[in-house]
């Protein structure tokens, strides 16, 4: 079988079980059992050995049972760069790539800021602002096997960052001009009514609680205690969270509250700042 064919198939499989991208998938997974580009991949025609036909074909099964293709080729891209995921992280998205924009435009100017990115998971944003900025990083995670994945990610591309495992500012000892967090936001009973890829991936990384406004909650509460005067909380948000999360920021006294869209138009970023002193 050569590889057009076996593109092919691959293909078919997939919009036999109505798998959404199946082209795209199967160009991914093909080029990394292949190491070779997708674009080179597109003018190959050469045969391919039994061996790689059972890899490929195992994981067509794997992506009909709802595994996300970053995990089967350890891989994904964000803000220029590729990260290694597997199941114990969530999988970096490029709508996340306006909050590290925020951050690093906040950072402008500023020297020997300190940073903490909460809930770090694959430490995508804390590495992308380490490699873009000249503030000292801090990441934390409740999740040690989170933690070694974010570890390994700093190393791979040279960040060099302090990880602390940590239930959200539990084991924080010092304070910060910004800190910034994607936190499980998706509200505990809607998490059944996701598609089966986003189950796959960790439920601790999701779970927002009852009303999805836990951490939030939780966070805007107690990191007054850890920020520098006029240091800002930055929030990643779901889309129906705006009004909510910037009420709970106004309860609590922070200042300059805002909010931001995406480049879909959906609100994605909630910040607020504690007062100067």
């Amino acid at each position: 079988m050569n590889i057009k064919e076996l593109t092919l198939n691959g293909v078919s499989k997939l919009n036999e079980f109505n798998i959404d991208d199946s082209t795209t998938k199967v160009r991914i997974l093909l080029s990394s059992l292949l190491n070779v580009s997708k674009e080179k991949l597109l003018i190959m025609d050469e045969e391919v050995d039994e061996k790689l036909v059972e890899r490929f074909n195992d994981n067509i099964n794997k992506l009909i049972k709802g595994v996300p293709v970053q995990y089967l080729v350890n891989k994904q891209s964000f803000y220029g760069m590729d990260f290694f995921v597997d199941n114990r992280v969530l999988i970096p998205q490029p709508d996340t790539e306006c909050l590290v924009e925020e951050g690093l435009e906040f950072l402008k100017g500023k020297e020997n800021a300190k940073v903490l990115d909460l809930c770090t998971g694959s430490g995508a944003i804390a590495i992308s602002i380490a490699k873009n900025s000249d503030a000292t990083i801090y990441a934390s995670d409740i999740s040690k096997d989170a933690l070694d994945v974010a570890k390994l990610n700093a190393t791979t591309l040279s960040a060099d960052i302090t990880f602390i495992e940590s239930d959200l500012l539990k084991n924080i000892n010092e304070k910060f001009d910004l800190i910034i967090s994607n936190p499980p936001y998706i509200k505990t009973d809607v998490i059944e009514l996701l598609s089966d890829e986003v189950k796959n991936e960790p439920i601790l990384a999701l779970d927002g609680k009852e009303d999805g406004l836990y951490f939030y909650k939780e966070i805007i509460k107690n990191a007054k205690g850890f920020l520098n005067p006029n240091g800002k909380l930055l929030f990643e948000i779901g889309f129906d969270q705006k009004e909510s999360v910037t009420k709970l920021f106004e309860e609590e006294e922070y200042i300059n509250v805002y909010s931001k869209k995406d480049l879909a138009g959906l609100d994605r970023i909630v910040s607020g700042e504690k007062k100067g002193e």
